[in-house]
């Protein structure tokens, strides 16, 4: 199963190709997509993300995960949550939004077994 390119990707909106819908923050894995619901895991922009943000998609099977901290990057990255994905055997990359897209989809197309995370505002 190949991960979903993301088609799309404007302040608010980003499109993953396959999905007929559209989300504001997203997950991506090899297969699938879904909105990210922040107020599932109580996530603010600071201390920002948490392990509990990224179980899912990490029990996708991906040997690479990309977080895109927003289009300002105000979306925070403790170094606790990347312990947390190193110690899974997972390879992280955190970029500003934009170009944590391009980086995802540069691997989505290799046909690496990556995930994503995505934040598409501030």
């Amino acid at each position: 199963m190949s991960s979903p390119e993301i088609a799309s990707l404007s302040w608010g909106h980003m499109k993953v190709k396959g999905c007929s819908s559209s989300y504001k923050d997203c997950k991506v894995w090899p297969g699938g997509s879904r909105a990210w619901d922040w107020r599932e895991t109580g996530t603010e922009h600071a201390p920002g993300v948490q392990p509990a943000d990224l179980e899912e998609v990490l029990k996708k099977g991906i040997d690479l995960l990309v977080i895109g901290r927003g289009m300002n990057e105000a979306l925070q990255v403790p170094s606790s949550t990347l312990d947390f994905v190193i110690q899974k055997g997972v390879e992280v990359t955190v970029l500003q939004t934009e170009k944590a897209v391009a980086e995802y989809n540069k691997l989505a197309s290799r046909g690496d077994k990556v995930g994503g995370v995505f934040h598409s505002t501030c």
